[in-house]
């Protein structure tokens, strides 16, 4: 006999109650047994691999009895294993960058685009500052040619960053 055996209910002067219901023992003590642990109820055991099915051959199914005939185990209640769902969402881990502040100098910054650590390429285009400084120079007289100085001069230029690697555009630094 196994050493974890206890006879069927009708044995132990008890009806038999379905699995999940709990009460109290016949005993002379009418306190309840306590409820079972999360990992009963739910069926999980993590840290325990489970039980390999049976083999069936020919010592399963039937036990010899004490007076030597076969007899049917005692009826285990089990819980049924989890089968693997196949709409299971899969988790994702999302990393957020913090803001890239973007000035006049190149910034070292992970590349969004190729996932690169790099230090950007910068390019300078005219924007508001270098029209304006432009516009200012022809109201003061200077119509020759000296109004397109601002062009020229990367000081009043917005600067745009560019990844190295792939030639994205990161951002743009405005001057004015």
């Amino acid at each position: 006999m196994y050493p974890c055996h206890q006879p069927p209910d009708e044995e132990r002067g008890r009806k038999m109650s379905a699995p999940g219901s709990y009460q109290a023992s016949a005993g002379p003590s009418s306190v309840p047994t306590a409820p079972p642990s999360y990992e009963e109820t739910v069926g999980v055991h993590s840290y325990f691999p489970t039980p390999p099915a049976p083999v069936p051959g020919p010592t399963t199914g039937l036990v010899t009895g004490p007076d030597g005939k076969g007899m049917n185990p005692p009826a285990y209640y089990t819980q049924p294993v989890p089968v693997p769902n196949a709409n299971a969402i899969a988790v994702q881990t999302v990393y957020v960058q913090q803001p890239v502040s973007f000035f006049d100098r190149p910034v070292q910054m992970c590349c969004p685009s190729c996932n690169k650590m790099i230090v950007t390429q910068l390019s300078y285009t005219a924007g508001a500052l270098t029209w304006l400084s432009c516009g200012s120079l022809c109201l003061l007289g200077c119509i020759a040619g000296c109004c397109f100085i601002p062009f020229c001069v990367d000081a009043l230029q917005d600067v745009d960053h560019y990844c190295p690697n792939c030639k994205a555009l990161l951002g743009t630094y405005k001057r004015l």
